[in-house]
């Protein structure tokens, strides 16, 4: 953000971001029940461990400055470590490096505000329009939990530009997918269940909690599992790869078994290449829409 204010558009500005690295670790499943900790430390920080992925825990998250380019962030081994041994001051049995069978990170760009520490950094998003050329909404900071009030101010912002723009809207808007109520899940997964009996309770729930209503149209016209083509393993068929690359961009399989569907913590590593090789085939074979045809 900072070469793009500098260098690409010439802004002078005191404003910017400050790069803070957060890595989780998931583990085998720490507990049976479905609830969530949250756990204090001695350095004040606070963590959660939860349950993830039906048999599995997710436990996070640290508050490191990220140097260097924010697209690849990878959590250390020193990060690791703190996140089991922190968690491990509270379960009975202490989590163990071989517990790991996962782990990411995530950058967030947060609003440099000169905290001393990247704990401290504030969360909150501020935005500012300058208006002595082009209209130039600069957006620093924010988090995905409250991006819809974040858009609407920054409409707001940008309202006097466009005086036609619809006002604050999203509070009852529903991502593609979640037009159900809150507490419609398990009905949801019964409805799919009684509409395709070839599903078992783990797969049908998995396709609810990912894809809500259009799990159906995943689905459409299928009869047996044999109707939804190659079977990858873990429950992925070729039906539902074919609708995350038709409708959820995913272009290969780090994208489908990490990013979307998290399946890559059930699948094999030879599951998972035929699944890429899979996936470069037929990207090979698809027409490129961008070119336009030869004329006759």
């Amino acid at each position: 953000m900072a070469d793009i204010i500098k260098n690409a558009v010439k802004l002078e500005t005191r404003e910017g971001v400050r790069l803070v690295r957060g890595s989780h670790i998931v583990t085998k499943k720490l507990f049976d029940h479905d609830r969530a900790y949250f756990f204090q430390g001695s350095d004040n920080r606070i963590i959660f461990a939860i349950p993830y992925e039906d048999d599995f825990t997710l436990i996070g998250t640290t508050d490191q400055d990220h140097d260097g380019a924010p697209s690849n962030p990878v959590c250390t081994k020193e990060e690791a470590d703190y996140l089991r041994k922190f968690a491990s001051e509270y379960f009975e049995r202490p989590v163990e490096s071989s517990d790991i069978v996962w782990s990411y990170s995530g950058v967030r760009p947060l609003y440099d505000d000169g905290a001393s520490s990247a704990t401290e950094a504030t969360r909150d998003y501020v935005l500012t329009l300058r208006n002595d050329g082009a209209p130039l909404l600069n957006v620093f900071g924010g988090k995905i939990t409250t991006y819809r009030r974040l858009s609407e101010a920054a409409l707001a912002k940008l309202a006097p530009f466009f005086p036609d723009a619809r006002g604050k809207w999203t509070k009852h808007a529903h991502l593609p997918g979640g037009d159900f109520p809150v507490n419609g899940v398990q009905d949801l997964i019964e409805a799919l269940i009684q509409d395709f009996p070839f599903l078992d309770h783990f797969w049908a729930g998995r396709l609810i909690r990912t894809y809500g209503t259009d799990a159906a149209n995943l689905l459409e016209g299928a009869s047996r599992k044999e109707d939804l083509g190659e079977d990858f393993g873990a429950t992925l068929t070729e039906a539902e790869v074919d609708w995350l690359t038709d409708h959820e961009f995913a272009r290969t399989a780090e994208d489908i078994l990490w990013r979307r569907t998290k399946l890559g913590l059930r699948l094999s590593s030879e599951e998972a290449g035929w699944l890429e090789k899979c996936i470069s085939m037929q990207e090979h074979h698809k027409p490129d829409t961008d070119v336009p045809p030869t004329p006759q």
